[in-house]
Parts: C-alpha cells; structure tokens; sequence
C-alpha cells in the first residue's frame, strides 16, 4: 500500500508509526484479551492509558503543575460554548479578538450566554493579518480575554503572545499546540481540539490554570462544570476512550521525536519551503497574508486562474499529494503541514507546484 501525503486540516495525518502501533494493538491491547476500545474506561488498562498520556502531555508541553488537564469530548468548539459558562459571571464581560473564522466562532458560541465583546477585529481586511495590540479595546472588568492561537482557515498566526494586563488570557490552540516551545503560564487556558497535532477528531484538551476553576461562574449541568470533569478525571461520563489512547500514541511519538523544540524546528523548515514556492511563482500562486502574519501550520494559496484548480487537484492527487482543496470560505487551496507532515512531503508540494507552473504557467 502506497500512503500519499496528507494535507488535511483536520481530521490531519497521523505519524505512520502511531497508526501501526494502533493497528498492531487493536485486537488485543497487552495481554488483556480484548481490545483497549473494548474495555471498561474504570479497568485498570485503560486507567493507565489516561495517567501516561496527561504526564506525557504535561512533559511535552511542559504544563506547570498549578495547571489542571481536561480531557474533553466534543471538540474545541463545544469548549469554547462552556468557557463563559465555567469562568464568566452572570452578565460579565469577556473579550474577543477575531483574527479568522474559528474566532468568530468562539465569539459567536459565547454570546448566548455571556456579554460577548469584540475587543479587536481583522475581518474588515478580510482576516488577512493581526489587528494590532495596541488598537485593542479590551474592557477591564472582562472575565477573560480569548484569541485563536493559530486560524486554520485564513493561515494567520499569533507569533507573539499578546500581553492583556491581569484579565486571563485564553487561546485556542487546535492548530499549532506542540508545534513549537509555548509558555503556558502567559495564559489562564488554553484548549485544543486534537485532530491536527494531538490525534484523531473525538476528543479535546482544556489546560487551565488550578484557581480560574474555583470561580463560580453560572449556573450549568455537572457534565459541563470543568470542576466536576475534573474530579471525575475526566470520566464523569464515559469518555471517548479510543481517541484518548490515540492521542497518547501521538503525544508519545512527538516525545521521542524530540518534542516541541524539535518539531519547531522542523516546522519553520517546512513553512518556509511551502511559502518560497509561492512567492518566488512570479504571481502564478499568491498568499494574500501579511507575511508577519503567516501560519506555520495552514497554509492558504490560490492559483492566478481559477480555472486551474481541478486541473491542479486532479494532478496533485495523481503525484500522491491529496487534501488541498481550500476551505469553502476562502476557495482556492490550502496545505496543512502539521507534525505529523514529514518535510519529504512538504518538498514533494513544492517541486509539484513548480512543475505544475512549468506546464500551465
């Protein structure tokens, strides 16, 4: 079997080795006699398999020990619905800057609950770069303060982490967490839904400093209330244990990979191939993002003539490059290089993109 390479913004790739192992494992996990998908989450295998993975993922990521890991089901959307609810009060403010799609988002599934502000906006410029941070109008008494780390769809990208005084910031990571070093304690949470560098789709990570969870928020469900999600360790119903496993199979292959310094080094290596082929394409791809701006993670570009776009997918995928259709928003193309994209895959993009050139151009 010939595996092309994937560049899907999510469900992603998976690291080949990770999915073996999986393959390997899925009849019988250890000696148990069973599957691990098919055991009790309360049995001591998958028990285990919870433990390693938070302190893996504390290791990777370097999470301080005054932060609390939840592993949720529902995606990075259903906990962006439940941050106003755990950490706003009734009829407090929070604050959002919308940098792209998925911020807008988050902002939209605050509102029915919270008094929902946009502090900053770029969409007048078509989310094509940052508001800067000293146009933001942030209100004082907010709750907390979101931005979207990375926008897997408009390719922008958070290089800095913005300074908002003692409100807490909370940022939306699904697309770059463990894609570089990132100093957690900047932030009051931060969240990822996993299937872009953590795993498959199906379960979400919410890394949240110890004393935000002490605040009462509003009134809400115990399976919404992070407080009981995490006395329960996650598993106050029961979890999506299969997805949890797999997120333990990535974050452990990202460990002895060399972790998130590594990775940030391949990942620079990787982005700067894909963008020197577009930029030196003399017009025929373009990136419209500020380059200040640019995602390493999600990189958007569109052919000078629309009209070659089936030509450029049907003969991407007969090279064994597949999943660059862009977004619905946006159109065009878009190449999602995460961990998991070896740079030999990034490279093999860059000299299609430039044959292609050679014979349409």
């Amino acid at each position: 079997m010939a595996r092309a390479y994937n560049f899907s913004p999510g469900p992603a790739a998976l690291p080949e080795a990770v999915l073996r192992q999986a393959q390997a494992e899925m009849l019988e996990f250890g000696d148990a006699g069973a599957s691990i998908v098919e055991l009790s989450h309360r049995g001591p295998e998958f028990l285990e398999v919870a433990r390693q993975t938070e302190a893996d993922l504390r290791t990777l990521l370097a999470i301080p020990d005054d932060y609390a890991v939840v592993f949720t089901a529902g995606g990075a959307t259903t906990i962006q619905a439940l941050l106003p609810l755990n950490f706003a009060a009734p009829g407090q403010a929070v604050d959002y800057v919308l940098t792209g799609h998925w911020g807008k988002t988050a902002w939209k599934q605050a509102r029915p609950v919270a008094d929902a502000r946009i502090a900053a906006s770029s969409e007048a410029g078509g989310f094509r770069d940052l508001p800067p941070r000293a146009e933001w109008t942030l209100s004082p008494d907010a709750a907390y303060v979101h931005v979207t780390a990375n926008e897997t769809i408009h390719g922008v990208e958070f290089r800095d982490i913005p300074d908002v005084g003692d409100v807490p910031l909370i940022a939306d990571f699904s697309s770059s967490i463990a894609s570089e070093p990132l100093d957690i304690s900047r932030f009051g949470a931060i969240y990822a839904g996993a299937q872009k560098n953590l795993g498959p789709v199906g379960i979400a990570v919410l890394i949240v400093r110890r004393d935000l969870l002490a605040r009462s928020g509003q009134p809400r469900a115990p399976i919404f209330d992070y407080r009981a999600q995490l006395e329960a360790e996650s598993m106050l119903n029961t979890p999506p244990s299969w997805n949890w496993y797999m997120l333990g199979l990535t974050v452990r292959w990202m460990l002895g990979q060399g972790g998130v310094a590594a990775f940030a080094e391949r990942n620079a290596r990787k982005a700067a191939l894909l963008y020197a082929a577009i930029d030196e394409s003399g017009g025929f791809y373009r990136n419209d993002v500020a380059p200040a701006a640019r995602s390493r993670m999600n990189v958007p570009f569109f052919l000078h003539d629309e009209a070659l776009n089936e030509a450029f997918l049907a003969d991407a995928r007969a090279a064994g490059l597949v999943s660059l259709k862009g977004h619905r928003v946006l159109g065009g193309m878009r190449a999602s290089i995460y961990n998991a994209m070896p740079e030999a895959g990034v490279q093999a993009l860059a000299d299609f993109m430039r044959d292609f050139q050679g014979r349409h151009g």
